[in-house]
């Protein structure tokens, strides 16, 4: 990755590379509907790219892939792919990724070009930052709202929280579906 291509990342550049956590706490609606807990561990990979031109917008990005694995398992029990974006002109971090239970999501915020720390919003039903899911996600695990908050702590560990807002028939609340981890930066 040259220098240069770096210098486009913005609140992005300290991600690219390859990252591991093995403190990974979810807390997921269980087969019965009810809460479960688990431990996990996993592997990121954040890979440069750009520029991409919309005619007048130009983007910076990183590619990626995230692999999660349950502590003691060897199958993963969590995957995705997809884009980290940044748009220098209008200050918007954007994630985009599908994961392959049929789930898409376009989050963004607003993000300061240096800043190590960040927040992303996705809500249901938005013709910008919104998220998508097949039928039968759409109506036993609707994900009314996705939240992500980011922390590069130095240059080889940050830490992420997310809240996937769903909704579930028969729950009279909200279920807040929450992932973290702290990722520290392995070589390749």
């Amino acid at each position: 990755m040259t220098q240069e291509l770096m210098a486009q990342l913005g609140p992005l550049a300290p991600l690219a590379g390859l990252w591991e956590g093995d403190k990974g706490d979810d807390t997921a609606p269980s087969d019965d509907r009810g809460t479960e807990h688990n431990r996990f561990r996993e592997r990121i990979t954040f890979d440069p790219m750009g520029p991409v031109r919309n005619h007048e917008q130009t983007l910076y990005g990183l590619r990626y892939a995230t692999t999660v694995w349950r502590i003691g398992e060897s199958d993963p029990f969590h995957e995705e792919v997809g884009y980290w974006l940044w748009d220098a002109q209008a200050k918007q971090v954007m994630r985009c990724f599908i994961v392959p239970r049929g789930v898409t999501v376009l989050a963004g915020g607003t993000v300061e070009p240096g800043a190590k720390s960040f927040s992303l919003v996705a809500e249901h039903g938005s013709g910008t930052y919104g998220i998508c899911s097949n039928q039968f996600l759409d109506r036993e695990f609707r994900t009314v709202r996705y939240e992500l908050h980011v922390t590069v702590l130095n240059d080889s560990t940050f830490r992420y929280e997310e809240d996937s807002q769903l909704l579930m028939p028969g729950r009279p609340d909200v279920f807040h579906h929450r992932d973290q981890n702290t990722l520290v930066r392995v070589p390749r």
